[in-house]
């Protein structure tokens, strides 16, 4: 998560940082403080942008393209193929796909958010809960997903936990900032009052989970984090951490549209269930529910 200092705040919203504080004072911008300090997270601030801009009398808001933005999952890449439903993927991470959605410009982000302070939390709820400008979004749960380090084969360096990955030095492979396995991964790190500067990152940082899995194929990586069906399509050993929930976020007049609806009825098919069983480490059996509602 990229965090401006206030004055960082005030040059990128071409404000005076005098400003910046009448509005922390009011309540009107996204901050936080910490250890006395304010601090302002550069994804809420665009959010913030996003939803205060208005439109000229009798010009309508453009539909969202029909793209799906968010983080990277194959069971969802062939979903949304096979169901018919005409929506494509951005892997952009779970909270660039967030603010793309949130944004008006893509119909749906998937996303698997994680608190910095408890990995097991349910954080898509919380996040969605606290967007007053998405009032009117819903929240349809994909599946639970299984997330964890992948090993080479045979798990030679031992590989249970982040202290071994930390205390062997395991070269790690990471994903984008403000991606669901990243957040999974400073999470983690928090738990163990450990830093990303006590671990051995490689680079460049993998866009995907697969990509992840290459890294350590190839031998450029001893581990990273992605999901149980990554490691298994790679032919990887996997080292569990947590389920957590895989969701759809939407807005309710687009829950309704064909291209949706195609894919909310496909969850519930034979062949959705067998994909999911073959790929491995999923639970579908909340799909095409209704999590929450805004």
């Amino acid at each position: 998560m990229q965090l401006f200092t206030t004055a960082e705040a005030a040059a990128y919203l071409r404000l005076k940082e005098r400003k910046i504080y009448e509005m922390v004072a009011e309540g009107a911008v996204p901050c936080t403080k910490v250890t006395g300090r304010w601090l302002f997270p550069k994804a809420e601030l665009d959010y913030w942008l996003a939803a205060s801009v208005t439109w000229p009398a009798g010009v309508t808001r453009p539909e969202p393209a029909p793209i799906v933005s968010g983080s990277h999952d194959p069971l969802l890449e062939w979903a949304l193929r096979e169901s018919g439903s005409g929506l494509a993927t951005l892997a952009v991470g779970s909270e660039a796909g967030f603010m793309r959605f949130a944004a008006g410009e893509t119909v749906a982000a998937a996303i698997h958010l994680h608190a910095l302070d408890d990995a097991e939390a349910d954080a898509n709820v919380a996040s969605l809960k606290s967007r007053s400008d998405l009032h009117d979004a819903v929240m349809i749960a994909f599946c639970r997903r299984e997330q964890g380090f992948l090993v080479p084969a045979g798990n030679p360096q031992k590989l249970g936990s982040i202290d071994d990955v930390i205390s062997k030095r395991a070269r790690l492979a990471t994903r984008p900032k403000g991606a669901g396995a990243q957040l999974l991964l400073l999470a983690l790190l928090g738990r163990a009052k450990a830093s990303l500067d006590q671990l051995a990152v490689v680079s460049p940082v993998a866009p995907t989970g697969p990509d992840i899995a290459q890294a350590i194929r190839a031998g450029r990586a001893d581990t990273g984090i992605a999901t149980r069906g990554v490691a298994h399509a790679a032919g990887l050993d996997f080292v569990p951490i947590v389920w957590e929930p895989f969701d759809l976020v939407m807005r309710q007049r687009d829950y309704f549209q064909p291209p949706l609806q195609a894919l909310l009825k496909f969850l519930q098919s034979d062949e959705f269930a067998v994909r999911a069983r073959e790929l491995g480490g999923y639970d579908i059996q909340s799909a095409g529910s209704v999590r929450f509602v805004n």
